[in-house]
């Protein structure tokens, strides 16, 4: 029995320099930890200003309507623009800390594990890098993103670039260099680098298209094509993802 009490009171003993230490919470401290951590989390965003480089020296927050849904496991980062009900989905990277502005246009969606990024636009003099940027009515981008625009799950749409509007960019497509047209379609695992891609053209799944002769070529969608209204569905679900989510 003596040896009993002595171990008890041990344990005790034990216990107390442990809730001493910080080593064990309850009750109100507890409470305290969970507001610190509380605290640091917030000051981690996945929407940010890019840093100041040698070749930025401005850092720029994104403008995000307040109609579109970004996911918290996405990032959006400098000198974007996103317009009003565009869904940006888990895992995607908009990221305008080097080539810059990125714009993203109304009721467009960004899937899973899309990348928008860019070449240099403005060199280490401050200088715009002409090559590196693209003209949509009288401005300069180094992305531009029309309206109502599918970029699918990991597609890569890396600038200078440009997709027009009501076009469809299929999963891990990929656009470099180049400028898709309006109502087009780009099939899954496709690419297009340093080329036009005219209105209404589709481009079959796992093609490269690497030359303005073989773009010129690409067949039109007809009404018999299988992916012809594709696009329209995608759009009006990531629309009502996004109002969803902001409910």
């Amino acid at each position: 029995m003596r040896f009993n009490r002595v171990f008890m009171a041990l344990l005790l003993s034990l216990a107390l320099i442990l809730a001493g230490s910080g080593c064990v919470s309850q009750g109100e401290g507890a409470e305290e930890d969970n507001s610190t951590d509380a605290v640091v989390e917030s000051e981690v965003s996945n929407i940010q200003a890019n840093p100041v480089t040698s070749w930025n020296p401005e850092p720029t927050e994104p403008v995000i309507d307040p109609t579109a849904y970004i996911h918290p496991q996405a990032s959006v980062i400098g000198n974007v623009t996103i317009g009003a009900r565009v869904m940006v989905s888990p895992m995607a990277s908009v990221r305008g800390d080097e080539g810059m502005p990125i714009f993203v246009g109304d009721e467009s969606n960004i899937q899973d594990g899309v990348v928008l990024h860019a070449l240099e636009t403005i060199d280490e003099e401050g200088k715009p890098v002409e090559k590196n940027l693209v003209e949509v009515k009288g401005k300069e981008y180094a992305v531009y993103i029309g309206e109502r625009v599918s970029l699918a799950h990991q597609s890569q749409v890396h600038g200078p670039a440009y997709v027009g509007n009501d076009t469809f960019i299929g999963m891990q497509a990929f656009v470099f260099k180049s400028r898709v047209g309006n109502n087009c379609v780009l099939e899954p695992t496709s690419a297009v680098i340093g080329v036009t891609i005219p209105d209404g053209r589709y481009v079959p799944a796992g093609t490269v298209v690497t030359s303005q002769a073989e773009a010129d070529k690409l067949p039109e969608i007809k009404d018999d094509y299988a992916y012809k209204h594709t696009n329209e569905a995608v759009v009006y679900v990531n629309i009502n993802l996004a109002e969803g989510y902001n409910a």
